[in-house]
Order: C-alpha cells, then structure tokens, then sequence
C-alpha cells in the first residue's frame, strides 16, 4: 500500500512543476513584451517627450545681448546714447525654501533703496512660491546694484541690462523720442528706427552634463551689431530755436509754438522743436499732449502766408505781369453774398505793395483772375495734402479738400489762406520750394550725402522775382524779421482760430522766410498758437522768433552775410527794378 502510495505521488510532482514553470515563464515574457512594448511607444510613435525631458536637462542657450544704438546730430553730438543699469529679480522659490523672509532687516533695506513699501514687496515675491522669476524694479543704477548685491538676500538676483539716456533732454525730445523699459522705440525717431537701432542678439547653443560642465556645443549665432544713426539736426541750431521759442511762448502767454529751419537744397531738417515739451528721461506725470510733436502734426490755417502762392500763381498763369496794378477799391466786395474785405481802401496797388500791406481784396482778385483748376493744382502741387517726406511718426497730410465744386468766395479765402489747414513743416516745405527755384524736394530728419533729386513745379524766373517781393515784405512792412548784415524774404501770417460752426476769438500768429536772398540757404518757420497778451499778430510774435532763429543759424553754419554796402542800399536796388518795371507800364485787373 505504501508503495502504491508513492508511486502515485510522484506521477503528481512532475504535472505541478510544469504548469509553475509555464506560469513564471508566462510573467516573464509579459514583463519583457510590456517594455519592449513601452520602449517602442517612446522612442518610435512618441519621442518628442523624452528629447524634451532630456534637453530640460542638458540642453542650455547662452545670449550675447547688444546695446542700442547711438543717436547723434549731424556734428557728432550724442541725443541718445544706452548707459549700463542692472534689473532686480527674484526667485520666489528659493525664498520660500531658504526661508528668506526671515531676514527682515535686509528686506526693509532693500525696499528702502528701491523706494518700495516692505510689506507690499514681499507679499508680491512669495504670493506665489512656485514661481522661478519676477520682476523686483527694472534699470537700478550700479550704485543701487551693488548696495543690493551687499545685502545677499537668498532669491534675490541682479541683471545686466541698458538704459537710453538723453543729453540733450528736452530740447530735442520730439525729434528724438524715447523707448520703454524694454528698449523698443516708442515715440520720435527711435521708434521709426528702431530696427536699425536694435541689431539682434547673438547665441550658443550647447549641452551640458550632470556637473553643469560643457560637453557639446551645437550652434554659434554671432551678434548683429546695431548701427548709430545720424540726424539731419544741428544740435547747436535745435538748441537756440528751443531757447528763442520758449522765450517767446511765456512772454506772448501763448498755449504752444513751434519752429522748424531746414536746407532749402537738400531739403534737412536742421531744427525742429516745439513748446511745451518733455523731459525724456524721466517721464513720470507728463501730460500726453507734450510728447505731441506738434510741428507735424498740428494743422492751422496759414493765413498770409499763402499770399505769395497766389501771387506766384498768377504769375505763372500770365493773368498777371511783374509790372501789374490792382485796383482793390472800394476795399470790399461781395462774393455769394459774403464779403472780402480789407481794414480800408487801399486803392490801386502793384504786386509788391499788395505783399507789403498783405492786402486780402489784392490776392482775391489775382485768385479770380486764373481758372479755378490752374490756382488748385499750384496748392496741391505745393505739397497740402501730402507729408513732407520725413519718415516721422504722427505727420499729418494737411487739409485741402480735393472737390469739384468751389464758390468764388471760397477761392478768394483760399488765396490768403483760409479754407485749408497746414502743418509748420508743410509751410517751411514751401517756402524752401520758393527759395531753391521753384523746386519741390521731400524733407528728410537723417543726414544726406547728397541732395535729393526733386520736382519742378515753379519757373525759376518767377520764384525768383517773388523772393525779391518778400525781401521788400522784410524791409517795409515785417521789419521785425530783418537780420543785421544779411538780405532776409519772408511773410507774416496771422489766422483766427476755427471752432465748431465758425471762427472763435484765438489766433495763430506766424512768419516764414528764407535767407540770405542773394543765395538762399536756409527757411525758418515760426508758429506761436493762441498768444494771449495784446500782441497776436505773426508780425509783433513770430517775426522776432524768425529774426533770432535765423541770425544764430546763419551764424553758426558760418553762411557768409550778403555783400552790402556800407548804407545797406544794395538790395534796393532790386527793389527799383521792380518800381522801375511797374513805372514803365502796368494792367489793371
């Protein structure tokens, strides 16, 4: 029986193993299919996650930052220039696990020097502790930096990084402009170049091992240097237009002014300021309206000073000669029903006497003697419904209305200057038009190898000849503009105000000229905006304004005075010509 016993037993054993040994073996290769399973998963259909957990980990990009480029004038005189400052960031995580805030005075010194309240601070690090970076105060001096880097508060780092800094402050801040805390252009030239001025940084790209040592570098991208840019602005020039204009804008309690001198060949803008302006370098609590640059983008009706438009058109039409008298009597007339007037009867008066008195019933007439689409297309070919060409930010266009439809009364307005609005440097655009014979070339803010190649729309013959009637403007009637030892053209213009439904009780005083008449070189542009005291007309508050701006300039570019004699008598000489030619015969119109 035992034996039996055994026998039967052992047929049992080897069953039992087997079926342990199939079960083990079963598990094994599932182990393994399950890897090989997952590893295939991984590395064929999803690989992306592993490279990026790898590169999380070894892979690192190094930046070479440049900084941005200079801004100088056309002598090499520095307006905006990028001085090192530090940025103070923090790393709330390693505050919170090193326990930082425990270092209360270091916190309350370091609030104490970034100007901030303690409490406010640190609840602003820690609001968050799982944060790796924040912004604690951007561009500290290095004074400031080094004091905080003093203080080695764990979490608490320092950045390299540039500021813009203006030299010029705000003599030149419209012209210039300014960037953000990020060094990107914002206003001025710095944002219409901010490009050219910004370059691009350079990288290396490489890996690292577990120790944080280089191993591989895989990429080198160089730096893109950023260039200096040059201005057209002469910055001994800028700075006298602002001081003269500034002067004049408290002294007339006027709201604004602007002034704009520029090359009539080449069309350079040498000066172009505006008050009230702004401190570039610390902006904090500026009024928006300051950073307007309101020479370009303020329009006014220019009054007067389109008179010599009309006359020059009607010159180039052949309704009027060099030697033609208009008769202005009664001193009024009636258009549609609403009148033209002058302050009174001025009687019969020849082309130069019509400039010199600014006689509003003379240039009407000239205005009416020509077909409405010839005395238009001389307005618009005068650049008032486009800009000026200077790239800047803001410029305004002007407004000409382009219709079909004009009444006599609006052509006769439009001959002395109402029924369009025009910026400063649309005016002085014109007026270098006149001075370089008759030759329209756009304006520009950067230095110029060259002048640029322009567009005839005036005959030299006649710009010439109506220069010679503005040097008589200067000399009989505008003779606040005049400028000792040199020969100086120009007009004044005076403009009442617009309003909703009609006109209101403010002025806008100006005066534009060009100098020296025997070779013109320059054009100043003079805008006082509603000037409060007694005295508003462009003679009594923007004629001297002119007569400063021009002297200095002409001066300081070392332009050689016209050759007078001792009683100054030359230009009237031209001045008899021009008797001499309306003595030996004339028409009346």
């Amino acid at each position: 029986m035992n034996k039996a016993a055994s026998k039967k037993s052992n047929k049992n054993k080897p069953n039992s193993v087997a079926w342990r040994f199939y079960l083990v073996l079963g598990v094994i290769l599932l182990v393994y299919s399950g890897l090989a399973a997952r590893s295939a998963y991984i590395q064929v259909i999803e690989p992306d996650m592993l490279r990026k957990q790898g590169d999380m980990r070894s892979l690192r990009t190094l930046s070479s930052d440049v900084q941005r480029g200079s801004i100088l004038d056309r002598t090499g005189a520095e307006l905006a220039i990028s001085v090192p400052v530090e940025t103070v960031w923090a790393d709330p995580k390693i505050v919170v696990e090193r326990n930082a805030l425990t270092m209360t005075e270091h916190w309350q010194a370091l609030a104490d020097v970034l100007g901030h309240d303690v409490n406010k601070l640190t609840n602003r690090v820690v609001k968050n502790p799982k944060r790796r970076f924040l912004y604690v105060e951007r561009q500290v001096s290095p004074a400031v930096a080094d004091y905080i880097k003093a203080l080695k508060i764990p979490g608490i780092h320092l950045r390299k990084e540039s500021k813009r800094f203006y030299p010029a402050g705000e003599i030149s801040a419209h012209v210039v402009g300014f960037t953000n805390v990020d060094d990107k252009g914002i206003e001025g030239v710095e944002r219409v170049y901010d490009q050219l001025l910004t370059g691009a940084s350079g990288a290396k790209q490489f890996r690292k091992d577990a120790k944080g040592r280089k191993i591989e570098i895989l990429s080198v991208e160089a730096a893109e240097k950023p260039q200096d840019l040059v201005l057209s602005i002469d910055q001994r020039i800028q700075a006298l237009a602002y001081k003269e204009l500034k002067g004049a804008v408290s002294a007339f309690k006027a709201t604004s002014g602007s002034v704009v001198v520029a090359n009539v060949h080449t069309g350079e803008i040498l000066g172009l300021v505006n008050n009230p302006s702004y401190n570039p370098n610390n902006r904090a609590n500026t009024a928006q309206h300051r950073f307007r640059n309101r020479a370009i983008t303020d329009m006014a009706e220019p009054g007067s000073t389109m008179k010599p438009l009309s006359v020059l058109s009607a010159l180039e039409f052949g309704s009027a000669e060099k030697s033609t008298v208009i008769n202005t009597s009664p001193g009024r007339m009636r258009l549609g029903g609403r009148l033209v007037k002058d302050p009174f009867n001025r009687g019969k008066l020849n082309l130069q006497e019509i400039l010199n008195t600014s006689s509003n019933m003379g240039t009407a007439k000239l205005a009416l003697s020509m077909p409405k689409d010839f005395l238009l297309d001389k307005f618009f070919e005068a650049g008032f419904s486009e800009d000026t060409g200077s790239g800047l930010i803001g410029e305004s266009a002007g407004l000409m209305h382009d219709r079909q439809r004009w009444s006599k009364f609006e052509l006769a307005t439009l001959s002395f200057g109402y029924g369009l609005a025009i910026t400063p440097m649309q005016l002085a655009r014109f007026y270098a038009t006149l001075a370089n014979g008759g030759t329209k070339i756009p304006f520009s803010i950067t230095k110029l190898d060259k002048a640029p190649e322009g567009e005839r729309i005036y005959s030299t013959e006649m710009t010439q000849y109506l220069l010679a009637l503005l040097e008589g403007v200067v000399e009989e009637s505008a003779t606040k503009a005049k400028v000792e030892g040199y020969r100086v053209g120009g007009k004044t213009g005076t403009s009442i105000k617009a309003i909703a439904g009609g006109y209101g009780n403010d002025y806008v005083g100006l005066f534009a000229g060009v100098a020296p008449i025997s070779d013109p070189e320059l054009v100043v542009v003079v805008l006082i905006n509603e000037p409060g005291g007694d005295l508003y007309h462009g003679g009594d508050v923007a004629a001297p304004v002119f007569s400063r701006v021009m002297k200095g300039a002409l001066q300081i570019l070392n332009i050689a005075p016209d050759k007078l004699n001792k009683s100054g008598q030359e230009r009237r000489s031209q001045s008899a010509n021009v008797g001499n030619a309306v003595a030996g015969g004339h028409s009346n119109v």
